[in-house]
């Protein structure tokens, strides 16, 4: 389906009809201030999609800004506040959920928040998870400690249960912190909501440091782990120059998708090798990598790979089909495979090899947000609690062309986001390193 025949309209609970207190506390009176659902942004800013539908005489798609409603529709006195962190642990989730409770708590005046603990097992009560009341007390210093304060954990519930203990509960709006399995298991509970026909809103914040979800330009964590692996690249630099036929082989993070690869590397200036799951490679033949490292070391004394853990995967033999609880097929290590490739492809031809490996991936991910990150979740949660209020639902909050939209769940949910090898960010990494665009194949 082209971006042209999306669906982009966001589902609403009605009536919005109470007044926003934001009102009595003198946000502003401007349109930059009080948006409605008219306010409107094209999903695509290139010519050839406007052309394109003007072609076929189609309105051109366009995506709703997310910001406050002078109407909304949930009484802040009466209203429960639901919060759910999914997946890997993330730099900037206790941002995150506690500019939830503070925005819920200062700016709505909102009655309760429940922290629901250990991701979706705390809406099946077979789990025994038991919510944390969220207070402005309690959150107040949890953004200066990483992973998340109410624990996450991977894996499908049904979505009839979830939403069984939602009405238990009394939550009227659900928050669903998370990537993108979290987010098709946020829509599976709207389309419960929604056949039940009840009063629940779900809305979507986006978590994932692989920066690999559709339609935004990016998601929170991600600047904080290219910032951590930079500090890597720098560490497998110093190592590789400081030995004779010395090499840095780092892995980072990305499944599917190797921005994380791309923006460290380019970052550094320092890579000879960057490998991602987008591009194919090959190890063997005059162009294959390891013909290419050998000659690279040969000239320059020293190499810097970076690899993406996704990458070559067709390469490693006995890799299965076995996937993990989310769903996903489990990888092999491409690091320690290339590890043990270059090891032997050295050896075979007399050279002297001090190869070093490092893999800090939980490093990127366990440690708090930089400041960019933080104001970027505190943005973030704060549009997603004027989402809730206005009665939005079946919604992700997100940045598109540097403004802050609302998408829906399902268009988030429907793919991933991956690195076009013809986009302008792969030719720069092609320029920065000096590698071939096709490695062998």
């Amino acid at each position: 389906m082209s971006s042209i025949d999306l669906d982009l309209q966001i589902p609403s609970l009605t009536p919005c009809t109470l007044p926003s207190p934001g009102l009595s506390k003198d946000w502003g009176q401007t349109e930059y201030v009080w948006a409605d659902d008219s306010n409107r942004i094209l999903l695509e800013d290139r010519l050839s999609y406007v052309e394109s539908a003007h072609a076929k005489s189609a309105l051109l798609p366009s995506v709703e800004l997310a910001g406050p409603r002078k109407q909304i529709h949930f009484d802040p006195a009466q209203t429960t506040f639901g919060i759910v962190t999914c997946g890997g642990i993330c730099p900037g989730l206790n941002d995150v959920i506690r500019s939830l409770v503070m925005h819920g708590h200062y700016g709505y005046g909102v009655s309760k928040v429940l922290g629901l603990r250990y991701g979706f097992e705390s809406l099946n009560p077979a789990f025994g998870h038991t919510p944390l009341l969220l207070t402005p007390e309690r959150v107040d210093n949890s953004h200066h400690v990483g992973g998340s304060m109410l624990g996450t954990s991977r894996g499908k519930q049904d979505p009839i249960i979830m939403v069984d203990e939602l009405v238990r509960l009394g939550i009227n709006v659900l928050f669903v912190v998370g990537g993108d399995g979290s987010q098709h298991g946020a829509l599976k509970i709207y389309e419960e909501i929604s056949r039940r026909n009840l009063d629940i809103g779900v809305v979507g914040i986006p978590k994932t440091i692989d920066n690999d979800l559709l339609y935004m330009d990016r998601s929170f964590g991600y600047h904080t782990a290219c910032a951590e692996a930079f500090r890597t690249l720098s560490v497998a630099h110093s190592e590789a120059r400081g030995f004779r036929n010395g090499i840095g082989l780092v892995k980072l993070m990305g499944r599917d998708s190797g921005f994380i690869t791309c923006a460290a590397s380019l970052a550094s200036s320092e890579v000879n090798f960057v490998l991602i799951p987008e591009v194919p490679f090959s190890l063997e033949g005059p162009s294959g990598l390891l013909h290419r490292l050998e000659l690279r070391v040969r000239e320059r004394g020293h190499a810097v790979i970076v690899v993406a853990e996704g990458a070559g995967q067709e390469l490693i033999p006995n890799v299965g089909t076995d996937k993990d609880a989310s769903g996903n097929r489990r990888y092999g290590d491409i690091g320690a495979f290339l590890k043990e490739r270059i090891t032997a492809h050295f050896h075979a031809n007399n050279l002297e090899l001090n190869l070093k490996y490092i893999d800090p991936s939980y490093e990127l991910r366990g440690g708090t947000a930089t400041p960019e990150d933080r104001v970027f979740c505190l943005q973030l949660a704060r549009h997603a609690v004027h989402a809730g209020m206005a009665g939005k639902t079946g919604v992700v909050v997100a940045q598109w062309h540097g403004r802050f939209v609302h998408l829906p769940t399902a268009l988030v949910a429907s793919g991933r986001r991956k690195v076009d090898q013809d986009s302008d960010l792969w030719r720069c990494v092609l320029e920065s390193t000096g590698q071939p665009a096709k490695m062998g194949i």
